[in-house]
Protein backbone atom coordinates (compact mmCIF):
# COMPACT_ATOMS: atom_id res chain seq x y z
CA UNK A 1 0.00 0.00 0.00
CA UNK A 2 1.83 3.31 -0.50
CA UNK A 3 1.65 6.29 1.08
CA UNK A 4 -0.66 8.16 -0.27
CA UNK A 5 -3.56 5.33 0.35
CA UNK A 6 -2.46 4.80 3.82
CA UNK A 7 -3.49 8.67 4.59
CA UNK A 8 -6.78 8.45 2.52
CA UNK A 9 -7.32 5.09 4.70
CA UNK A 10 -6.50 7.28 7.94
CA UNK A 11 -8.91 10.33 6.75
CA UNK A 12 -11.59 7.78 6.00
CA UNK A 13 -11.08 6.01 9.22
CA UNK A 14 -10.90 9.60 11.26
CA UNK A 15 -14.02 10.36 9.47
CA UNK A 16 -15.80 6.93 10.16
CA UNK A 17 -15.27 7.46 13.88
CA UNK A 18 -16.44 11.25 13.56
CA UNK A 19 -19.40 9.25 12.33
CA UNK A 20 -19.60 6.85 15.08
CA UNK A 21 -19.07 9.05 17.78
CA UNK A 22 -22.26 11.93 16.65
CA UNK A 23 -24.31 8.75 16.23
CA UNK A 24 -23.10 8.41 20.10
CA UNK A 25 -23.49 11.86 20.72
CA UNK A 26 -27.15 11.60 19.63
CA UNK A 27 -28.27 8.54 21.88
CA UNK A 28 -26.51 10.01 24.89
CA UNK A 29 -28.98 13.33 24.49
CA UNK A 30 -32.06 11.45 23.83
CA UNK A 31 -31.21 9.21 27.37
CA UNK A 32 -31.63 12.63 29.14
CA UNK A 33 -35.71 12.70 30.06
CA UNK A 34 -34.84 16.53 30.16
CA UNK A 35 -33.34 16.81 26.84
CA UNK A 36 -36.53 15.08 25.30
CA UNK A 37 -38.94 17.11 27.31
CA UNK A 38 -37.22 19.98 25.85
CA UNK A 39 -37.07 19.00 22.67
CA UNK A 40 -40.57 18.45 22.70
CA UNK A 41 -41.38 22.04 23.64
CA UNK A 42 -39.24 23.09 21.38
CA UNK A 43 -40.69 21.63 18.74
CA UNK A 44 -44.11 22.71 19.79
CA UNK A 45 -43.49 26.23 19.62
CA UNK A 46 -41.47 25.63 16.09
CA UNK A 47 -44.93 24.08 14.72
CA UNK A 48 -46.94 26.74 16.66
CA UNK A 49 -44.68 29.47 15.08
CA UNK A 50 -44.88 27.23 11.23
CA UNK A 51 -48.72 26.19 11.52
CA UNK A 52 -50.68 28.18 13.88
CA UNK A 53 -53.95 27.02 12.93
CA UNK A 54 -53.47 23.74 14.14
CA UNK A 55 -53.50 24.90 18.09
CA UNK A 56 -56.15 27.57 17.30
CA UNK A 57 -58.98 28.40 14.53
CA UNK A 58 -60.18 31.91 15.98
CA UNK A 59 -58.88 35.03 13.88
CA UNK A 60 -56.35 36.97 16.04
CA UNK A 61 -57.85 40.10 14.46
CA UNK A 62 -61.33 39.52 15.24
CA UNK A 63 -62.60 42.17 17.90
CA UNK A 64 -65.41 42.76 19.90
CA UNK A 65 -64.50 45.70 22.21
CA UNK A 66 -67.70 44.50 24.43
CA UNK A 67 -65.29 42.05 26.01
CA UNK A 68 -62.12 44.10 26.44
CA UNK A 69 -59.77 42.62 29.43
CA UNK A 70 -62.85 40.31 30.09
CA UNK A 71 -61.34 36.55 31.68
CA UNK A 72 -61.16 33.34 30.31
CA UNK A 73 -64.41 31.93 28.91
CA UNK A 74 -65.53 29.06 26.97
CA UNK A 75 -63.65 28.93 23.97
CA UNK A 76 -61.51 31.49 24.89
CA UNK A 77 -58.86 29.77 27.69
CA UNK A 78 -56.94 33.10 27.97
CA UNK A 79 -59.68 35.44 28.01
CA UNK A 80 -59.59 38.61 25.82
CA UNK A 81 -56.89 41.45 25.59
CA UNK A 82 -58.05 45.60 25.36
CA UNK A 83 -59.79 45.36 22.17
CA UNK A 84 -61.64 42.12 22.86
CA UNK A 85 -59.57 39.65 20.89
CA UNK A 86 -59.04 36.49 21.96
CA UNK A 87 -55.60 36.16 23.54
CA UNK A 88 -55.46 32.42 23.12
CA UNK A 89 -54.98 33.15 19.28
CA UNK A 90 -52.64 36.33 19.70
CA UNK A 91 -50.42 34.38 22.06
CA UNK A 92 -50.52 31.35 19.29
CA UNK A 93 -49.65 34.00 16.40
CA UNK A 94 -47.27 35.53 18.15
CA UNK A 95 -45.03 32.73 18.52
CA UNK A 96 -44.25 33.27 14.82
CA UNK A 97 -41.72 36.08 15.10
CA UNK A 98 -40.65 35.36 17.99
CA UNK A 99 -39.32 32.10 16.88
CA UNK A 100 -38.46 33.40 13.67
CA UNK A 101 -35.88 36.44 14.88
CA UNK A 102 -34.18 34.18 17.41
CA UNK A 103 -34.24 31.07 14.81
CA UNK A 104 -32.69 32.69 12.13
CA UNK A 105 -30.15 35.11 14.37
CA UNK A 106 -28.92 32.16 15.82
CA UNK A 107 -27.96 30.20 13.03
CA UNK A 108 -26.91 32.81 10.53
CA UNK A 109 -24.67 33.98 13.54
CA UNK A 110 -23.46 30.49 13.91
CA UNK A 111 -22.77 30.49 10.09
CA UNK A 112 -21.13 33.98 10.37
CA UNK A 113 -19.16 33.44 12.89
CA UNK A 114 -17.95 29.89 12.19
CA UNK A 115 -16.72 31.17 8.49
CA UNK A 116 -15.19 33.62 10.47
CA UNK A 117 -13.36 32.05 12.94
CA UNK A 118 -11.99 29.40 10.86
CA UNK A 119 -10.49 32.29 8.40
CA UNK A 120 -9.17 34.07 11.28
CA UNK A 121 -7.95 30.43 13.37
CA UNK A 122 -6.49 28.80 9.66
CA UNK A 123 -4.36 31.61 8.44
CA UNK A 124 -2.95 33.65 11.13
CA UNK A 125 -1.88 36.94 10.11
CA UNK A 126 -3.30 39.79 7.90
CA UNK A 127 -6.86 37.47 7.45
CA UNK A 128 -6.44 37.14 11.33
CA UNK A 129 -5.73 40.71 12.07
CA UNK A 130 -8.48 41.66 10.02
CA UNK A 131 -11.19 39.72 11.39
CA UNK A 132 -9.66 40.16 15.30
CA UNK A 133 -9.76 43.92 14.59
CA UNK A 134 -13.22 44.44 13.40
CA UNK A 135 -14.04 41.52 16.58
CA UNK A 136 -12.64 44.03 18.74
CA UNK A 137 -14.01 47.35 17.36
CA UNK A 138 -17.71 45.31 17.72
CA UNK A 139 -16.83 44.21 20.96
CA UNK A 140 -16.39 48.11 21.91
CA UNK A 141 -20.35 48.87 21.19
CA UNK A 142 -22.07 48.57 24.73
CA UNK A 143 -24.73 45.63 23.37
CA UNK A 144 -28.11 45.88 24.35
CA UNK A 145 -27.75 50.40 23.55
CA UNK A 146 -26.02 49.79 20.26
CA UNK A 147 -29.12 47.86 19.20
CA UNK A 148 -31.35 50.15 20.81
CA UNK A 149 -29.73 53.18 18.83
CA UNK A 150 -29.04 51.33 15.30
CA UNK A 151 -32.59 49.76 15.64
CA UNK A 152 -34.15 53.23 16.72
CA UNK A 153 -32.47 54.69 12.98
CA UNK A 154 -34.78 52.03 10.96
CA UNK A 155 -37.99 53.41 9.62
CA UNK A 156 -39.10 50.36 9.00
CA UNK A 157 -38.20 47.55 11.15
CA UNK A 158 -38.95 44.50 9.51
CA UNK A 159 -37.85 40.51 11.49
CA UNK A 160 -35.37 40.46 8.57
CA UNK A 161 -33.89 43.84 9.48
CA UNK A 162 -34.13 42.78 13.18
CA UNK A 163 -32.02 39.65 12.55
CA UNK A 164 -29.58 41.42 10.23
CA UNK A 165 -28.77 43.83 12.74
CA UNK A 166 -28.78 41.31 15.74
CA UNK A 167 -26.13 38.83 13.25
CA UNK A 168 -24.01 42.15 12.44
CA UNK A 169 -23.87 42.67 16.44
CA UNK A 170 -23.54 39.36 17.98
CA UNK A 171 -20.74 37.43 15.95
CA UNK A 172 -17.67 38.51 17.77
CA UNK A 173 -17.94 36.30 20.71
CA UNK A 174 -18.72 33.16 18.76
CA UNK A 175 -16.24 33.82 15.96
CA UNK A 176 -13.40 34.20 19.07
CA UNK A 177 -14.76 30.96 20.19
CA UNK A 178 -14.47 28.96 16.97
CA UNK A 179 -10.81 30.91 16.41
CA UNK A 180 -9.52 29.31 19.69
CA UNK A 181 -10.69 26.10 18.79
CA UNK A 182 -9.18 26.09 14.97
CA UNK A 183 -5.89 26.93 16.64
CA UNK A 184 -6.04 23.75 18.19
CA UNK A 185 -7.04 22.00 15.63
CA UNK A 186 -4.76 23.02 12.52
CA UNK A 187 -2.22 21.24 13.52
CA UNK A 188 -3.46 17.79 14.45
CA UNK A 189 -2.18 14.60 12.90
CA UNK A 190 -4.82 14.12 10.56
CA UNK A 191 -5.11 17.64 8.96
CA UNK A 192 -0.86 17.70 8.64
CA UNK A 193 -1.80 14.39 6.62
CA UNK A 194 -3.92 16.15 4.27
CA UNK A 195 -1.66 19.10 3.72
CA UNK A 196 0.84 16.75 2.43
CA UNK A 197 -1.36 15.10 0.01
CA UNK A 198 -1.96 18.62 -1.33
CA UNK A 199 -5.66 18.98 -0.57
CA UNK A 200 -6.44 22.71 -1.00
CA UNK A 201 -6.96 24.53 2.25
CA UNK A 202 -11.16 24.66 1.67
CA UNK A 203 -11.29 20.61 1.32
CA UNK A 204 -9.26 20.81 4.80
CA UNK A 205 -11.62 23.22 6.19
CA UNK A 206 -14.68 21.55 4.94
CA UNK A 207 -13.84 18.13 5.69
CA UNK A 208 -11.05 18.23 8.62
CA UNK A 209 -11.15 21.75 10.30
CA UNK A 210 -14.55 22.61 10.68
CA UNK A 211 -16.45 19.28 11.92
CA UNK A 212 -13.73 18.93 14.85
CA UNK A 213 -13.79 22.78 15.86
CA UNK A 214 -17.74 23.56 15.54
CA UNK A 215 -18.30 21.86 18.72
CA UNK A 216 -18.06 24.66 20.85
CA UNK A 217 -19.65 27.12 19.26
CA UNK A 218 -22.09 24.69 18.41
CA UNK A 219 -23.15 24.45 22.11
CA UNK A 220 -22.58 28.49 22.96
CA UNK A 221 -25.32 28.78 19.80
CA UNK A 222 -28.29 26.54 21.31
CA UNK A 223 -27.83 28.09 24.55
CA UNK A 224 -27.62 31.88 22.80
CA UNK A 225 -30.79 30.97 21.01
CA UNK A 226 -32.71 30.81 24.41
CA UNK A 227 -31.24 34.24 25.23
CA UNK A 228 -32.29 36.24 21.67
CA UNK A 229 -36.05 35.13 22.27
CA UNK A 230 -35.75 37.16 25.15
CA UNK A 231 -34.19 39.79 23.73
CA UNK A 232 -36.66 40.19 20.33
CA UNK A 233 -38.84 40.47 23.13
CA UNK A 234 -37.37 43.67 25.30
CA UNK A 235 -36.25 44.98 21.94
CA UNK A 236 -40.51 45.00 21.12
CA UNK A 237 -41.02 45.89 24.61
CA UNK A 238 -38.84 48.95 24.55
CA UNK A 239 -40.51 49.82 21.20
CA UNK A 240 -37.60 49.62 18.45
CA UNK A 241 -38.25 46.03 17.88
CA UNK A 242 -41.22 44.38 15.26
CA UNK A 243 -43.86 47.63 14.59
CA UNK A 244 -47.44 46.82 14.40
CA UNK A 245 -49.39 45.34 12.88
CA UNK A 246 -46.61 42.81 14.03
CA UNK A 247 -48.09 40.54 16.64
CA UNK A 248 -45.72 39.40 18.98
CA UNK A 249 -44.70 38.24 22.55
CA UNK A 250 -42.65 41.21 23.30
CA UNK A 251 -45.44 43.82 22.06
CA UNK A 252 -47.67 41.93 24.26
CA UNK A 253 -45.56 42.75 27.57
CA UNK A 254 -45.81 46.21 26.42
CA UNK A 255 -49.27 46.53 25.76
CA UNK A 256 -49.74 44.36 29.40
CA UNK A 257 -47.46 47.19 31.69
CA UNK A 258 -50.01 49.47 30.54
CA UNK A 259 -53.04 47.56 32.15
CA UNK A 260 -51.68 46.38 35.47
CA UNK A 261 -55.36 45.54 36.50
CA UNK A 262 -55.73 42.30 34.27
CA UNK A 263 -52.72 39.90 35.30
CA UNK A 264 -53.82 37.29 31.95
CA UNK A 265 -52.38 39.94 29.39
CA UNK A 266 -48.87 39.43 31.14
CA UNK A 267 -48.54 35.93 32.53
CA UNK A 268 -49.22 33.79 29.37
CA UNK A 269 -46.97 35.68 27.14
CA UNK A 270 -44.23 35.49 30.17
CA UNK A 271 -44.86 31.65 30.71
CA UNK A 272 -44.45 30.75 27.11
CA UNK A 273 -41.36 33.36 26.77
CA UNK A 274 -40.38 31.71 29.63
CA UNK A 275 -40.98 27.81 28.40
CA UNK A 276 -38.83 28.54 25.35
CA UNK A 277 -35.85 30.45 26.80
CA UNK A 278 -35.61 27.49 29.67
CA UNK A 279 -35.95 25.01 26.96
CA UNK A 280 -33.21 25.76 24.56
CA UNK A 281 -31.21 26.63 27.34
CA UNK A 282 -31.52 23.05 29.15
CA UNK A 283 -30.77 21.21 25.36
CA UNK A 284 -27.72 23.67 25.32
CA UNK A 285 -26.75 22.11 28.58
CA UNK A 286 -27.21 18.75 27.62
CA UNK A 287 -25.31 19.24 24.47
CA UNK A 288 -22.29 21.02 26.36
CA UNK A 289 -22.30 18.50 28.91
CA UNK A 290 -22.31 15.98 26.29
CA UNK A 291 -19.20 17.42 23.96
CA UNK A 292 -17.01 17.70 27.00
CA UNK A 293 -13.98 15.81 26.99
CA UNK A 294 -13.98 15.80 30.58
CA UNK A 295 -17.71 14.29 31.10
CA UNK A 296 -17.35 11.50 28.23
CA UNK A 297 -16.26 8.02 28.74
Amino acid sequence: MSETQQVFGAEAQDLEGRTLSNRELLRALLRKPQFDICLVLVLTFFLMAAVPRLFTSADPRFCELTKSQHGREPGHPFGFDIQGCDYFANVIYGARPSVLVSLVAGVGGFVVAGILGLLAGYFPGLVDTVISRIADVLFALPGLIALIVILNSVPNRSIWIIVAIIMVTGWPQGMRVMRSTVFSVRNREYVLAARSIGATPVRILRKHVFPNAMAPLLAMTTLGIGGLIGLEAVLTFLGVGLQPPSISWGSQFGVATSYRETPHLFIWPALFISTMTISFMIIGDSIRDALDPKLMR
